[in-house]
Formats: C-alpha cells, sequence, structure tokens
C-alpha cells in the first residue's frame, strides 16, 4: 500500500496544477487516426487472465480531435472464465477528453464501455476513468482511477462458482460498484530502443461472480503487478512481462471451477506467469 501510494504521489507531483493552452502546429491536422494489432500469449485483465492462458488477438483504433475529445474502440478474443455469458469476444468502446497541462503533462479523462457481443444479457457494463501523466527526463509516471457505478454487470448473482456451475443465482439482479486504482512508470533506456515498465493496481469490488459468472474485482479486493519492457523498432513493439496477483488458490476456491484454467477447477488463472505481445501500430 505504502508503494502504491508512493507511485501516485510521485505522477501528481511531476505536473503542475494549471493548465496551459496548446497551438496545434498548422501542418498538423484537426482529426488523427491511429490504431494498433496485437498478438499475445495471454490476455490479463488487471492481472487476470481472459483467455484461459491461452493466446489473444487484440486491436483498436481511437480518432482524435485537435480540441482534445477522442473516440475509439478496442477489442480482444475470450476464453475460459466463468465463459463470459457465452461470449467470445470482448469489444470496448471508449470515449473521453485529453487536456494538456504543459509540455510533460497531460490529464485524460474518458468513459469505457466493455460489451461482450453474443453474450447473455446483462454482461455489458460503463466505468468511467481518469489518468494524470508526467514526464521527466526519460521516466514517465501515470496515476490512475476507474470507478464503475452499481450495474447488475458487476453485482454478486453467484455466491460461488458452484452455483454458477450449476446455474443457481444465489442473488439475482444484484448491483455492484467496483473501483481501480492504478499507478504505472516507464524509463526509456539511452541509446537502446528498450522501455523497462512497471504496474501496480489495487482492485475493490463485489465478492462473488457477476450474471456471467466473472467478476471485475474477483475475492472481493486484490493486487495486481507486472515487471517488463518494451522493445520497439519503428511501429513494431515487442514486449515481454511478468504478471502476477496476490490472489492465493485458497482465497479462490469459493470461485472454482469458473476461476481456474479450462474451468476444470483445478488450476488457477491469477497465478503469476510471463506474458510475451508483439504489436504494430498504424
Amino acid at each position: 500500500m505504502y508503494f502504491y501510494r508512493f507511485v501516485i504521489a510521485a505522477a501528481f507531483c511531476a505536473v503542475p496544477a494549471t493548465v496551459e493552452a496548446q497551438a496545434a502546429p498548422e501542418d498538423q491536422p484537426a482529426v488523427a487516426v491511429s490504431g494498433s494489432a496485437t498478438i499475445a500469449s495471454d490476455y490479463r485483465f488487471r492481472g487476470v487472465s481472459q483467455s484461459d492462458r491461452n493466446m489473444a488477438v487484440q486491436g483498436g483504433i481511437t480518432i482524435a480531435h485537435e480540441s482534445g475529445v477522442y473516440v475509439g474502440t478496442w477489442a480482444s478474443n475470450l476464453a475460459g472464465w466463468g465463459t463470459f455469458g457465452g461470449a467470445n469476444m470482448e469489444l470496448d468502446l471508449i470515449a473521453g477528453y485529453k487536456a494538456k497541462l504543459n509540455d510533460a503533462a497531460t490529464l485524460d479523462v474518458g468513459l469505457t464501455w466493455y460489451m461482450y457481443p453474443g453474450g447473455a444479457a446483462k454482461t455489458d457494463f460503463a466505468e468511467p476513468y481518469v489518468k494524470l501523466s508526467g514526464t521527466t527526463g526519460p521516466a514517465t509516471l501515470t496515476a490512475g482511477a476507474a470507478y464503475a457505478p452499481k450495474q447488475q454487470a458487476i453485482g454478486k448473482w453467484y455466491a460461488t462458482g458452484a452455483d454458477a456451475t450449476a446455474g443457481t443465482y444465489t442473488s439475482p439482479g444484484s448491483k455492484d460498484d467496483n473501483l481501480y486504482l492504478w499507478g504505472d512508470g516507464a524509463v526509456a533506456v539511452a541509446g537502446t530502443p528498450v522501455t523497462a515498465k512497471a504496474h501496480i493496481g489495487h482492485s475493490w469490488g463485489q465478492d462473488g461472480l457477476g450474471p456471467n459468472a466473472t467478476a471485475v474485482s474477483p475475492t472481493g479486493a486484490y493486487w495486481d503487478w507486472s515487471v517488463g519492457a518494451d522493445v520497439t523498432f519503428d511501429k513494431l513493439t515487442l514486449n515481454v512481462s511478468y504478471v502476477d496477483t496476490d490472489i492465493t488458490r485458497r482465497a479462490s476456491r469459493y470461485l472454482q471451477p469458473s476461476f481456474s484454467e479450462g474451468q476444470d477447477g483445478t488450476g488457477s488463472i491469477a497465478g503469476g506467469t510471463v506474458v510475451a505481445s508483439l504489436t504494430a501500430a498504424f
């Protein structure tokens, strides 16, 4: 907890509190379109595998206006972990606003709508977020918060994984909220294409399973973290990271068999692992 508070404090201390108007260069278009495509060895969302520890294909596109307003979408395949109400895909719709505080700092406020096409009803949910990023020398620090207000998709419909397997709702229609706080750090290694990266986050939410037999915050509250590095060549980036959580098998036993690799009730999808990904930007 003290380390996390230090990351947040450092990010906020790295930037001033006043917003400066930034004139766009005359040759810069008023609207910019960017995107990426990624192949990853595992899709980890806040430390927990969403692809049953299998490969994931992901992609996104963002349209940004010079005013700071942007909209975008991002998608990934899914597998395992509660079956996501039968959906094999996650589709996120994103909208927000970025304001430059100065040449080295940016405030980003927006909302993500998580959708699971083809899944059961009541599985989609909205989550507003705010991020503050600052750079100093080769280092970039980011502090963020995401809060999803009470919604059925993140409510505690099943008290246990056994209830979910039997299709027996413990509390159908239940609503819960979710809070996620995180800090990121990145340091470019001078004279190389390498950027060292670290992340730490903490989730608070429902202590059970939602209508799709998953949970944004498995076990109610937990930590996730990662350490790794990017190697970038032109528009290609290779990332290798070690990802882990403090969710033990004992703590998550009541979520089984949903919270396990292959949903066989024996393994865990929150254990430490090395994740590799290759991203092409355009």
